[in-house]
């Protein structure tokens, strides 16, 4: 190899080298220091695209679990306004049943049936009772749905009745006495009632089941997202030391390098 004075050739590759372990260098601090595998789109641009798709949906599951909590509320209210509707045509049969006693005078019947008139307000005014602004049950004679989403696509719902409760009780609340209400309406409208309560159970359970679903798919997201995006730090310190390594040994041969072209002074002088 001849000795120059212009061209050293030597220096160029020593300083190439540096440049190259000092880029390692440069990104394994920048991946420790971020926790992030992909700092930079050029690091892994397939990756990001699919972690950022998985990251939209990790927080879709977040909202769309929230939202059947909510549900859950909502029919845990229903069921609340339900229970009391039947704790209601409980004792609006009990009063009938005293009132057939053949020791109460006339004064006493009257007395159970102002009672009676006020448990009868009270049934009509749970069924019109809300949640958040939304009513629990409907006016109508059948029983409408609110579609409650379960996944984070939208591809699959949950039908949520607002039982017609008005309709449920309407033995009870039609009757225009106590004198005229019967103990088969009570019992037609306390089953009626149980109805309601076990299609709300069901609901609930559904509901539950499909909360535990969203919360498995978020954690499964969550871990592949992770083996994308978060760094290995075990693996990444390896790089970190060799990459340390290759730097200090570039800069100390690049040094060498240079002053190997003294030697031509010496061939001069």
């Amino acid at each position: 190899m001849s000795i120059t004075i212009n061209t050293n050739s030597a220096a160029t590759v020593a300083r190439n080298n540096l440049n190259s372990s000092n880029n390692l260098l440069q990104k394994s601090l920048n991946r420790l220091s971020s926790g992030l595998k992909i700092v930079n789109p050029a690091d892994d641009a397939g990756g990001l695209a699919v972690s950022m798709k998985m990251s939209a949906a990790i927080k879709r599951t977040d909202a769309v679990n929230t939202n059947l909590a909510n549900a859950q509320s909502f029919l845990q209210t229903q069921d609340g306004a339900l229970s009391t509707a039947g704790k209601v045509l409980d004792r609006m049969s009990e009063l009938k049943t005293m009132s057939t006693d053949v020791t109460k005078n006339s004064t006493d019947i009257a007395n159970y049936d102002t009672e009676f008139t006020a448990l009868k307000a009270q049934l009509n005014s749970l069924s019109t009772e809300k949640f958040n602004g939304v009513s629990l049950f409907t006016t109508a004679a059948s029983a409408t749905t609110l579609e409650v989403g379960t996944t984070e696509d939208g591809a699959t719902t949950i039908s949520l009745d607002q039982a017609a409760l008005a309709n449920a009780v309407v033995t009870a609340t039609g009757a225009a006495n106590l004198a005229a209400f019967t103990l088969s309406n009570a019992t037609g409208a306390i089953e009626n009632v149980a109805t309601l309560r076990a299609a709300n159970g069901a609901q609930s359970s559904q509901m539950a089941f499909a909360s535990d679903m969203l919360t498995v798919n978020k954690q499964n997201l969550e871990a592949a997202n992770s083996r994308i995006m978060d760094v290995d730090v075990a693996t990444e310190s390896t790089s970190l030391a060799r990459a340390n390594i290759l730097v200090q040994a570039g800069s100390s041969m690049l040094g060498h390098a240079n002053a190997s072209s003294q030697i031509a002074l010496r061939l001069i002088g």
